[in-house]
């Protein structure tokens, strides 16, 4: 058995969705999934068991983050990243391309790479296709991306076309120089909000056969519906005997119209991020705890989670552990936002062996919580 395969095991009758199960040399992953985003080889305010307690089965790093520091030989030296912080499920890194080129104007795009400037000291460095590689296979995740170029929106066709053609070059390179056969290569489809470029960049990375593929470029400040529409453009060309993995998106709402339109993976780190300001997912929309309305209030978070937090704890309590600004209260809604959605995603692949996925987005839509 190869180390990495993806099997499909059911498609919708009633919405086209996929349910799969991700085959990684960690373990077995059911699809559609979504992932924790452990940044700097850590999920903020998680520890390993509390991840596995919520039921994380595979969480993401990034690459751009951990060669700055520690730094990729450092992780290499420590066993790689599972042994480094712990974490014996398998893990997906990205490229570190979106991070690079969100710096903007302390970067320069050249045909061989980006050089930039560290958000920490100052000093320079210089991105390649190689480079990234040789960074990914010493971290050793289950899973690599490849490096590529997230043109903006809004962009020019004519700069969107560039982004993409020069990703394309990018992925031939990655894969030529990726060589650790325990890991997965997946390629990433660009093309900004253009159809056509989107059907272009999907053939194209589909023709160099990599074990799976990223949809980047999207929720980069496009409306929902610009990304709803190039998924449904892209999905017809799509290999459908291999994941796709749609970047950087995790809303309670995006992940069930993702899954509609064929995503199999999702990450984010809105469930994470909110949470340290306050603000728990429900199933009836979002509820920010420090709100005086909660100052009374000695119910748990959402009413029938089975969460640690929401099995222990009152809204009243984390209301005060936010206003004192305790570090308990940002582990208690983290706890609560990842376990939300780890179940959400359970529902949408139970939906899809019951052929009932677009039943379930109407039951969330009247409820409130496609938010």
């Amino acid at each position: 058995m190869q180390p990495f395969t993806y099997e499909l095991i059911k498609t919708c009758k009633q919405s086209g969705a996929r349910l799969g199960v991700l085959h990684t040399p960690h373990g077995d992953i059911e699809t559609p999934c979504y992932m924790p985003v452990g940044t700097q080889a850590t999920v903020k305010a998680m520890t390993p068991r509390d991840l596995r307690d919520v039921g994380a089965n595979i969480i993401l790093s990034n690459t751009y983050h951990l060669y700055l520091r520690p730094g990729h030989e450092l992780v290499r030296e420590a066993g790689g990243l599972h042994a480094f912080m712990g974490w014996e499920r398998p893990i997906l890194t990205d490229s570190g391309g979106y991070q690079v080129f969100s710096l903007g104007d302390s970067n320069r795009i050249l045909e061989d790479g980006v050089e930039f400037r560290s958000h920490h000291d100052g000093s320079r460095h210089f991105f390649t296709p190689e480079k990234v590689m040789e960074i990914e296979q010493a971290l050793g995740a289950d899973i690599a991306m490849c490096f590529d170029e997230c043109a903006p929106y809004p962009s020019e066709r004519e700069y969107a076309r560039a982004a993409m053609e020069r990703t394309h070059r990018w992925a031939a390179r990655c894969k030529a120089a990726h060589t650790r056969t325990d890991q997965a290569l997946f390629g990433i489809v660009q093309g900004g909000a253009y159809a056509d470029l989107r059907v272009e960049s999907a053939k194209t990375l589909a023709d160099m056969d990599f074990i799976g593929y990223g949809i980047g470029g999207l929720s980069v400040g496009e409306p929902k519906e610009v990304m709803y529409d190039m998924l449904e453009t892209i999905m017809p060309h799509m290999p459908a005997d291999r994941p796709r993995y749609l970047m950087g998106v995790g809303s309670p709402d995006c992940l069930i119209e993702g899954a509609v339109r064929g995503v199999d993976m999702f990450d984010c780190v809105l469930q994470t991020r909110i949470a340290r300001n306050g603000l728990a997912l429900t199933k009836y929309g979002r509820r920010m705890l420090r709100n005086n309305e909660f100052a009374h209030d000695f119910a748990p978070i959402e009413e029938g989670c089975g969460c640690y937090a929401c099995k222990n704890f009152t809204r009243a309590y984390i209301r005060h552990l936010v206003k004192a600004k305790e570090i308990l209260a940002a582990q208690l809604i983290t706890t609560h936002n990842l376990y939300f959605s780890l179940r959400l995603m359970e529902e949408i692949r139970q939906a899809i062996r019951d052929d009932r996925l677009l039943d379930l987005r109407r039951e969330w839509q009247e409820r409130g919580g496609m938010e």
